[in-house]
């Protein structure tokens, strides 16, 4: 037989292939986050006024960074002799683990209530003349801040208090919770918060745990 009638099998046009299976399913596409989740439903703020003394009050909760020197022009008064202004970063070591950051998370509307309230009662404790507390929510690498507060009173005496008592009460009524993310050992890639139950091994994250789980000094809060 002459090789030029011998031919091979012709493929059959696109358009008579019966379709795939995969093509028949619906798009997949990720379920949206709940609002208090949803980055882009940040900042959530409020601004408020003490009802008797008309102090100002200012409250954030952002995944953008923080501005203490906002913080600072926000609690000015001319009746205030004193502006205390504290400022918390992420630092490099958690129980001598290198730390690349911390992730925080939140329910806003309990956090911006509880926050409200601790803001007022500093007021009428302390006799502030102006009161700001920032956090930062998401992830906040090493050195950056994650929570602000910022006071000011008549006088250095109150306003030190102050600002140290509402760091405190923030650190352990607010609802924002926080989980470490470790510096992976050599040869590994650092931990992005996916398994959130492993802690294990040089790298991987810690556990979401209440954001108070030490005193002032560092040391370990036991219950």
């Amino acid at each position: 037989m002459d090789s030029s009638s011998l031919s091979t099998s012709t493929p059959l046009p696109t358009s008579r292939l019966p379709p795939s299976t995969s093509s028949l399913l619906p798009p997949q596409s990720s379920p949206p986050l709940p609002p208090h989740l949803d980055p882009s439903t940040y900042p959530r703020t409020l601004h408020l006024r003490t009802r008797t003394e008309n102090i100002p009050i200012h409250l954030e909760l952002t995944f953008s960074r923080l501005d203490p020197t906002q913080l600072l022009q926000q609690i000015q008064s001319p009746a205030a002799g004193a502006n205390v202004l504290f400022v918390g970063t992420t630092r490099a070591t958690f129980d001598d683990r290198p730390v690349a950051r911390l992730s925080y998370t939140c329910y806003a509307p309990l956090a911006l209530r509880t926050l409200s309230r601790i803001a007022h009662d500093a007021v009428s404790t302390h006799g502030l003349c102006g009161i700001s507390i920032g956090h930062r929510l998401g992830t906040v690498p090493v050195r950056e801040a994650s929570i602000a507060v910022g006071v000011s009173a008549a006088h250095r005496g109150p306003a030190w208090r102050a600002g140290e008592d509402v760091l405190e009460k923030c650190k352990e009524k607010v609802e924002i919770w926080k989980r470490e993310e470790f510096v992976a050992a050599e040869g590994e890639g650092e931990d992005e918060g996916e398994d959130e139950g492993e802690d294990e091994g040089e790298g991987g994250g810690g556990v979401w745990r209440a954001n108070r789980d030490r005193d002032a000094q560092g040391n370990w809060i036991v219950k």
